[in-house]
């Protein structure tokens, strides 16, 4: 037994190379001395596991045996206990965790011998028994046979300090995921948010597909993307920053109702609500409108909060109406309501821009009254929008994949769902004028090469599928990452992504 398993508070701690170098001696020991390998077992048959047998067995009363029942479980022993002829070990599988006792008399001399002197916290193990309740009321095993399945060389954080180093928790996930049943529980509730929202979409006649991550352009958003090299092409390549305009391919090319979930990458900062790389879902309905993506949005969520524990959502101790209809406003109005300004009352750029430097922003001078307006909602309105918001009527000149808004040429049928001061969804309805996109995507040309990294690329073959014929379409973007943050209460993007970005260390 290595020293970390009768650690009491305020013990040294060893190096943890040292624990390393004294687990591998001690397996090179049991492969001499005993002449086995646990890393040559290929398969043991684990017929209970431990949920189940905690439940069915929770009917036993203390110091009651139930012999007649031979169990076959296995997992990771989490603590581990040992006496003279007696030890008690907790046990981990994926469901829960389970007390085991090991009798010198239930198992003999060798067979008890060998697990006392050989097993360490850390290892794998599997182990038969009978289920019992000891006298204290704890449901346990009492094993008969134990067989070692795979040693630990590294030791798991200890039970007294526990991992609390956020860096160490995200680098070595799967410590993390050893010692924090809830963090599982997280990754869990991931899972079935995701399948949710496939159900939700499927439901509705809706088509999984699949759509390119390389691409010699990077479209479907203003966002900054990776570059990489194809070699045997010759070309420069992009890591996809969205699905959009694939997407919106397929339904030029008759599919009516097409959604993909996965990942997209965009070369941008890291903090509680962006990792460079996170999965996002797109919907893309024929004949529909940015009101039917609206009604789906609330379906979305409302259907994804079901299937994990319902819509009494709390998030970071702020309890979110999600059953209610959510509210809708214009930026315009928000931004008056934020800011006492009303930007449908400012004619002129300069304005506009007079404004903006009257309210202590800065600004290059180049700005449209639009991309003040717009300014002006990221910093004043963005934040308060706790509860879900749909917030619609976008500048024309920022949402280049948009319709334009009949009543108003200078805005468009968009939306964002905004919780808890961020946004979730964005959604159209599509622009489908070949004309007029022709003329966004020139003008977005001009900002980028006027230095805007994030302004969209002109996509040639993207402007001759409209151009062959793009029915009205209603399309949706929902961030997956930050609406499981929200149904499971978590507070950075890092604690729903398995393995997010990190800076090397050094």
């Amino acid at each position: 037994m290595d020293e970390k398993q009768n650690k009491v508070p305020n013990a040294v701690v060893q190096p943890e190379e040292e624990i390393f170098k004294q687990r591998k001696e001690k397996l090179l020991r049991l492969r001499e001395e005993e002449g086995y390998d646990p890393y040559r077992i290929e398969k043991w048959e684990r017929t209970d596991m431990l949920d189940r047998i905690r439940k069915e067995f929770d009917h036993l009363a203390p110091d009651e045996t139930d012999a007649s029942v031979h169990l076959r479980s296995a997992g990771r022993v989490m603590t581990l206990r040992k006496h003279g002829k007696a030890m008690f070990a907790n046990l981990q599988d994926e469901t829960d965790t389970l007390q085991l006792y090991f009798q010198f008399d239930k198992m003999g001399e060798a067979e008890y011998g060998f697990v006392k002197k050989w097993v360490d916290t850390g290892d794998w193990i599997g182990v038969e028994g009978h289920p019992f309740r000891t006298q204290r009321g704890e449901l346990t095993i009492l094993v008969t046979k134990c067989t070692l399945l795979s040693k630990a060389l590294r030791t798991m954080p200890d039970k007294w300090g526990g991992l609390t180093d956020t860096e160490v928790r995200y680098r070595q996930r799967y410590l993390d995921l050893i010692v924090h049943p809830d963090v599982r529980n997280v990754f869990r509730k991931r899972s079935a948010i995701i399948s949710s929202v496939r159900k939700t979409l499927e439901d509705a006649g809706t088509l999984e597909v699949e759509t390119p991550i390389l691409s010699v352009l990077a479209g479907g958003a203003n966002a900054r993307p990776f570059k990489t090299f194809h070699n045997a092409l010759g070309l420069d390549m992009y890591l996809r920053i969205a699905t959009e305009l694939h997407l919106k391919r397929l339904v030029v090319g008759m599919f009516g109702r097409v959604y993909e979930i996965g990942r997209n990458f965009r070369n941008e900062g890291i903090d509680t609500m962006h990792n460079p790389e996170f999965t996002a879902m797109e919907v893309y309905w024929a004949y529909a409108d940015v009101e039917d993506m609206m009604r789906l949005t609330e379906d979305i969520i409302r259907n994804a909060a079901d299937a994990v524990g319902g819509r009494h959502v709390t998030y970071q101790g702020v309890e979110l109406d999600i059953e209610s209809p959510f509210r809708r406003a214009t930026m315009l109005d928000l931004v008056r309501e934020k800011t006492g300004i009303d930007f449908a009352a400012v004619s002129t750029d300069d304005e506009a821009r007079a404004i903006a430097r009257a309210r202590g922003m800065e600004i290059k001078g180049t700005e449209s009254r639009f991309a003040i307006m717009n300014a002006m909602f990221e910093a004043h309105v963005e934040d308060t929008l706790i509860q879900p918001t749909f917030v619609l009527g976008h500048p024309t000149e920022i949402s280049p994949l948009a319709k334009r808004n009949p009543d108003n040429q200078d805005y468009t049928r968009r939306f964002e769902l905004f919780i808890c001061g961020r946004e979730v969804a964005n959604a159209f309805s599509e622009l489908n004028d070949p004309l007029d996109q022709r003329v966004r995507f020139e003008d977005q040309l001009k900002k980028k090469e006027s230095g805007d990294e994030e302004a969209h690329v002109f996509d040639e073959d993207f402007i001759n599928a409209i151009e062959t014929g793009l029915p009205p379409t209603g399309g949706l973007g929902v961030g997956i990452d930050r609406l499981v943050m929200f149904l499971t209460d978590s507070r950075s993007i890092r604690d729903v992504i398995l393995f997010p970005t990190m800076r090397p260390k050094e």
